[in-house]
């Protein structure tokens, strides 16, 4: 019988999070997982026995007889290739994955038929960005009849904790250069470049927020079949953002390719602690309703990233878990609505709607 729950990355920065949530569901059924055996005991021990320690090397898989008790394994650590996506699908396991790395994304879709073929549900897209900002913009499409454009806001807190993975991912997209899609064709931009200056709210003001590389705005032109959409970055410290763009803008994130300096990068933004532990999505969607022009904002206010991304997760995850889904490889907006994902975290968030510059329902 299949009841088994994986999740690979398990005593990580997110994984602990889902852990706990779903080992509250599903007590006993729910194993953290990864390289150390001993990190996986010592996160489990305190969990009153709700989650079970599995140690795994992916390259080989569960244990045959284990194999087959596993009905869902959710992914939070990086891939470089889908060979074990592959195998969970082979194995007729569901997959949840909370990686924000587009080309490997990219990848997975690549595996339609054959999470098709074996029965298998896979979602992608799942946390913060991505996650939360795909279903915004969904919502924000169904409000018009026509969609022209998305612009995604993100505003990440200094004081806030961040996981090891999430730190080397954000240096690594520093410097980088990436394509996105506007008014329908592909055109190749650059990180911490055309700033745009975003009305996060009243508590937060206006921010200027830069382009970057988030997987939402390469994913939502096909799912939602919009035109034009950009997803930028910035932080609650106009000093570190500024600086940030003043050093693309020098061409010092060059020297992020010499592991030494990359090192040295990673472990400084590790250790970084002064703003405050929030962050802040805005989303900007113009279009029109009725022949006439609308403009529809979202504003997503809460504490502690991590902890939101893993109860998003969290909450596909047990949704998977215990429905009967379509089979094939989707990401979260091909499959849910904003309010299912939202209305169980609600209160841990400061959500508003505005259309045409006045305030509306949450839905």
């Amino acid at each position: 019988m299949k009841e088994y729950i994986v999740v690979i990355g398990g005593y990580g920065h997110v994984g602990q999070t889902i852990c706990r949530e779903l080992g509250e569901l599903y007590p006993g059924k729910v194993y953290a997982a990864g390289r150390s055996l001993e990190r996986a005991e010592q996160f489990t021990r305190t969990t009153d026995g709700r989650v079970r320690p599995l140690q795994i090397d992916m390259k080989e898989g569960f244990d045959p007889n284990f194999t087959n008790r596993v009905k869902l394994v959710i992914m939070c650590l990086d891939q470089t290739d889908i060979t074990f996506v592959r195998y969970c699908f082979k194995n007729r396991i569901h997959y949840v994955d909370v990686s924000a790395n587009h080309s490997f994304l990219t990848q997975v879709e690549g595996l339609q038929s054959e999470a098709r073929a074996n029965g298998t549900t896979a979602v992608l897209s799942i946390g913060l960005a991505p996650g939360l900002t795909n279903l915004m913009s969904l919502h924000a499409k169904n409000l018009m009849d026509q969609v022209d454009n998305i612009d995604i806001s993100i505003m990440l807190g200094m004081g806030d904790q961040h996981g090891k993975a999430a730190i080397e991912w954000t240096v690594d997209n520093l410097g980088m250069n990436f394509d996105v899609v506007k008014e329908g064709r592909k055109v190749t931009v650059a990180s911490f470049t055309e700033a745009i200056k975003t009305d996060f709210g009243a508590r937060l003001g206006r921010r200027k927020a830069y382009r970057f590389n988030f997987s939402d705005q390469h994913v939502l032109p096909r799912t939602l079949g919009v035109p034009s959409v950009s997803t930028r970055l910035c932080f609650d410290s106009s000093a570190v953002t500024g600086l940030l763009a003043w050093l693309r803008m020098t061409g010092m994130f060059r020297l992020l390719k010499l592991n030494p300096i990359r090192y040295a990068t990673v472990q400084l933004f590790g250790k970084m602690r002064f703003g405050k532990d929030l962050y802040a999505v805005k989303i900007d969607a113009r279009g029109k309703k009725d022949q006439k022009d609308v403009w529809v904002e979202y504003f997503l206010q809460g504490r502690n990233e991590a902890q939101i991304t893993a109860k998003v997760a969290a909450s596909v995850a047990d949704i998977v878990y215990r429905s009967e889904l379509q089979h094939g490889v989707y990401h979260i907006e091909q499959l849910f609505e904003l309010d299912r994902i939202l209305h169980p975290i609600i209160q841990e968030v400061t959500f508003e709607t505005r259309f045409n510059g006045e305030v509306h329902s949450p839905y």
